[in-house]
């Protein structure tokens, strides 16, 4: 049985958790709203026609931000489509995924959601096919509290309160040929500062994010990043990251070495970052907010991105998720935790049907996908402080396949350990996110907690399944859920726990 050494201590740390990183993504994509968060003929459905099932899972499933309503839906969208009497609102074409948007839900149908779901609002901007003075007219639409045409509409619409929303994105993925009017990083780098600009002359207080590269296989990528930045630096807060993890080569060691991949493209855009910072001598810090990341593979391709005809929230996107994507999904949740100094925003995409941890059936029920298992982990208690980690343990090496287009991409990774692994000092506690990649072996770790004067097993529960092609269906929605994990031993700050061969694990503590 290989085993691993982990010393950590309590005065030495990362940095403490923002509430964002635990955030998801609702966009108008597929199922994802119509059917998903929204059906209002559904048995569960309240009054505003939120589905009463869907809501009690994201409550248990625990995000705390989300984000709305795009990605690259907003590249195209009309927020004046989505407000005012329903049966007033027009029905469009929605060329990012070529379905019918009849705006039967809008901004304040979110707004009212987000409060039912105890989530904070994020908002996207169109810096698409719009710009930046339709920008400040949702700003001021969204948070003016009145006396002037666009707040006292609102109120109007039925909405007397401002909503005040904090934190907005400028615009989604428009280094990607797939975006509606996509721009060069000068031309994006412009309409931004000057979205920025305005949106702030509405309400000072919003936060703003700036859009960078796609995914870290962009042809642009790097330059991308430093020139946006040198446009809008002294305008936004974030800069965005996002990562699809895959399995395509069908290499289920790589693939759960890929997280791996998202510290490297952390460290890279916070070093492009500080690095336009330094041409300014500047100590402002452009903060991280990785609001796109989730494992998406199957349904990329093919005819499963979109139905013929036109049709209104296609069942599209609607990944089915295994007991390895599980696993690769965690190790993207201790990816974002070990940065936590740095990424202070992040948004699981999505949040229902449409790759998603949670999914339906219109009419019928809602059940758990195995992602939402580790999400619903991370999100509930990775609060926190999170420790440096000195970990000594195994090793492997692995070759990571990405795709980007016509050409296929590789990605060596000669030193992977077989143990991932984030600490986490709350108030009273110290929770471990442990990932054993051994395909084969349980593996022996021995955690020397440094600082705590005596420590007392508070949860100790694995996920795991001797099939990694384990999935939850509607059939049978229990198949992959966590389970308790057995002989863990403490003895003062040390602790000593055998995890199962490819399993995900979270030991939770009481500490002094």
């Amino acid at each position: 049985m290989p085993s691993s050494k982990v010393l950590l201590d309590r005065d030495f740390a990362i940095g403490t958790t923002d509430r964002r990183l635990f955030g998801a993504f609702v966009e108008h994509l597929g199922r994802c709203v119509y059917g998903g968060i929204y059906e209002p003929d559904h048995p569960s459905a309240d009054e505003r026609g939120f589905r009463g099932d869907v809501l009690k899972l994201v409550r248990e499933l625990g995000p705390t931000i989300v984000r709305y309503p795009g990605g690259n839906f907003v590249s195209g969208y009309d927020w004046e489509d989505g407000v005012g009497p329903v049966e007033k609102r027009p029905r469009r074409l929605d060329l990012a995924w070529q379905s019918i948007e009849p705006n039967t839900f809008g901004t304040n149908e979110f707004m009212d959601w987000c409060r039912l779901a105890n989530v904070e609002p994020m908002l996207a901007v169109n810096l698409g096919t719009r710009g930046p003075d339709a920008a400040r007219r949702l700003v001021e639409y969204c948070n003016h509290p009145g006396g002037t045409t666009l707040s006292d509409l609102r109120r109007e619409h039925g909405w007397p309160e401002p909503h005040d929303v904090k934190f907005w994105c400028l615009g989604n993925e428009m280094d990607g040929p797939w975006q509606m009017e996509r721009k060069t990083p000068v031309e994006y780098g412009r309409v931004a500062t000057e979205a920025a600009k305005m949106m702030k002359m509405v309400d000072p207080s919003i936060e703003l994010a700036v859009c960078g590269s796609s995914a870290r296989t962009m042809p642009t990528f790097g330059e991308w990043e430093r020139i946006v930045l040198e446009h809008t630096f002294d305008h936004v807060e974030y800069i965005s990251l996002h990562t699809y993890l895959n399995n395509y080569a069908e290499d289920t060691a790589a693939f759960l070495a890929s997280p791996d991949l998202m510290d490297s493209f952390i460290e890279e855009v916070v070093a492009i970052a500080d690095a336009v910072a330094a041409e300014r001598r500047s100590s402002k810090r452009i903060m991280l907010s990785f609001d796109e990341w989730n494992v998406w593979y199957r349904t990329r391709r093919g005819d499963t991105r979109v139905r013929e005809g036109w049709p209104v929230a296609p069942p599209i996107l609607e990944e089915v998720y295994t007991m390895e994507d599980a696993l690769a999904f965690g190790g993207a949740c201790i990816a974002l935790l070990n940065h936590a100094d740095r990424v202070r925003a992040a948004c699981l995409a999505q949040l229902v049907n449409a790759i998603a941890p949670i999914m339906t059936q219109t009419g019928g029920a809602a059940w758990r996908q195995t992602i939402f298992w580790p999400f619903a982990d991370f999100a509930n208690l990775g609060h926190g402080k999170v420790l440096r980690t000195q970990i000594d343990c195994p090793t492997y090496s692995a070759t990571y396949y990405d795709p980007r287009g016509k050409e296929d991409l590789y990605f060596p990774l000669p030193e992977v350990p077989y143990l991932k692994l984030a600490a986490i000092h709350g108030d009273d506690t110290l929770t471990l996110f442990a990932l054993n990649r051994h395909l084969d072996e349980p593996m022996r770790i021995n955690v020397s907690a440094r600082g705590f004067s005596e420590l007392a097993l508070e949860r100790a529960q694995t996920l795991h399944n001797g099939d990694l092609r384990a999935a939850n269906t509607q059939d049978d929605p229990d198949r992959v859920r966590p389970e308790a994990l057995q002989g863990v031993e403490i003895r003062g700050s040390e602790l000593v726990a055998t995890l199962p061969a490819a399993s995900w694990t979270v030991l939770r503590m009481r500490a002094r």
